[in-house]
């Protein structure tokens, strides 16, 4: 049995105090929530480590997808290398044999003794074309579709088929254009730029190099032409000094530049920031979102179209979103309205520069007729007409013509005034009615022999030039019963409307005045 404690020890056993107890409750409770926490952060360990795992994972499964398919690609080129190749020696036989029989042919040399003359007819176009092909007369087709530039849009047509004729198309081509390109040779710079032909020989030259079996991605360029191209490539980039930076360089050499890069597969990875810079800066060029996406420039697409937004080219930037599909992020009826609010705004300014003074109505007009124009076929062209109805733009576009065409008509002359006749007789003199007895006709003097006009006569009292503008003095300019908007309509004479048209803003941007829009596309 054990023995009794003894009462005093039993004092010893008292229960704890209240303070005691609440703090060992207290350390329990901060124990509980340390585990939980603790709990909480392997828990959320573990689901970081497996989200890693799954996303290396699918990476992995990415690289390996892509590296299949990079290497089917690579086994489709060995394998088509061959097939290319013998296709490419049939067609260079061909082309050697057709320029062997031309140059032994005089009949046929003689139907192109006269290239310089009138061609109305795409056939002839074609025929004059492929002899220079034939003949790699780089020099003289050169010369040849330079001329050519109202006929610019039969000249795509008929010029890659053309330079399928030559034996070597790419070494062609590059030779044709070398009198401009890289650097202009001519003695007489200040001519006609011809910026529009280099791009025009460069683009047809596509379809005519791409590989007949896997097609773009392999084109069918000598290593020596792809060399001398990179070699031209630099010396234009080291030509941009002299001519003042990139920001100095006029946008056709830029276009051919980019065109020739494109064109000859030389897009380097490390010029891509000089891309950018030379695309954005000749954005309004219609060629210009395709070849941002040609050079690489696809994902730099995002922050390029905003530089254009902030420098009040809207218009451009939403040709840039329809060619990368960001429409959603870039609306583009709000940009076109702030496109129009800018044009309105630089329209005003035109007006208060005196250094316009006389022409300032003539200006702001024409500046407001060009952003109408353009914003109207950006309408049509991607068919926002139901979210930006074009209907009162074309009317303010016809008030504008309108009141261009009222200002050019001849103002009457009053037919009290003295004017000589239109058969050259004599005007009576001003002070006749002085002389004793002086007779004054009302009529002048016949004249003594009749002369046959060399031109068209005039009739009286209208001056055989063009009329200044009218200038609307203390006036009322007319009206016009065309309406832009709810708002009436402003004055369009002397007077041209200074305040700017109201159109919704784009999210702040615009502010500003937007450059003079160019409406001068190659296609």
């Amino acid at each position: 049995m054990g023995s009794i404690p003894d009462p005093g020890e039993l004092t010893e056993l008292t229960p704890p105090s209240f303070d005691e107890f609440q703090r060992q409750t207290s350390l329990m409770t901060s124990c509980t929530l340390l585990w939980k926490e603790l709990s909480d952060h392997f828990t959320s360990l573990e689901q970081n480590i497996l989200k890693k795992s799954a996303a290396l994972k699918h990476k992995i499964q990415t690289l390996d997808t892509e590296t299949k398919a990079s290497l089917d690609v690579l086994k489709k080129r060995e394998v088509t290398i061959d097939g290319s190749v013998e296709i490419a020696l049939e067609k260079l036989e061909e082309r050697t044999e057709a320029a062997l029989s031309n140059l032994n042919s005089p009949s046929q040399q003689k139907e192109f003794n006269n290239p310089d003359g009138e061609v109305d007819d795409g056939d002839a176009l074609l025929m004059i074309l492929k002899n220079y092909c034939l003949k790699m007369e780089a020099r003289e087709f050169w010369k040849f579709v330079t001329t050519k530039k109202k006929e610019i849009d039969e000249m795509r047509n008929v010029l890659p088929v053309a330079l399928t004729e030559c034996v070597d198309p790419a070494k062609f081509a590059m030779e044709a254009i070398s009198e401009v390109f890289p650097v202009d040779k001519r003695k007489d710079k200040s001519s006609n730029d011809l910026g529009w032909a280099c791009v025009l020989v460069l683009e047809s030259l596509i379809p005519v190099v791409v590989d007949p079996v896997i097609g773009k991605s392999r084109l069918l360029v000598t290593p020596t032409v792809k060399a001398k191209a990179k070699e031209i490539a630099e010396t234009w980039k080291a030509s941009l000094e002299e001519r003042g930076g990139i920001e100095n360089v006029k946008t056709p050499d830029v276009h051919t530049f980019l065109q020739h890069l494109v064109t000859f597969g030389i897009v380097k990875k490390e010029d891509v920031n000089l891309y950018r810079k030379l695309v954005v800066g000749s954005a309004w060029r219609k060629q210009m979102p395709k070849l941002a996406v040609s050079l690489g420039l696809g994902d730099k697409m995002p922050e390029m179209i905003e530089e254009l937004i902030s420098r009040g080219q809207q218009l451009d930037a939403v040709h840039f979103t329809y060619e990368v599909g960001l429409v959603g992020r870039f609306p583009p009826v709000p940009l076109l309205k702030a496109f129009l609010k800018d044009a309105k705004k630089a329209a005003a300014s035109i007006l208060e520069d005196p250094n316009n003074a006389g022409r300032a109505g003539h200006l702001a007009a024409r500046k407001e007729q060009s952003a109408l124009r353009a914003v109207i076929k950006c309408i049509e062209e991607y068919k926002l007409g139901a979210a930006f109805p074009p209907e009162n733009l074309k009317k303010r576009l016809e008030q504008l013509e309108k009141a261009k065409i009222e200002k050019k008509r001849p103002a009457a002359v009053p037919a009290t005034k003295r004017t000589r006749a239109s058969n050259g007789g004599p005007m009576p003199p001003a002070k006749a009615g002085r002389l004793t007895n002086a007779y004054v006709s009302s009529f002048p003097a016949p004249p003594t022999f009749v002369r046959s006009p060399s031109h068209t006569q005039y009739p009286a009292g209208v001056s055989p030039y063009a009329s200044p503008p009218a200038v609307y003095g203390n006036r009322s300019p007319p009206t016009n019963p065309y309406a832009y908007s709810p708002e009436a309509a402003p004055p369009l004479a002397g007077s041209y409307p200074g305040a700017p048209m109201n159109y919704p803003a784009y999210g702040g941007y615009g502010a500003g005045l937007a450059p003079a829009y160019q409406q001068a596309y190659y296609r």
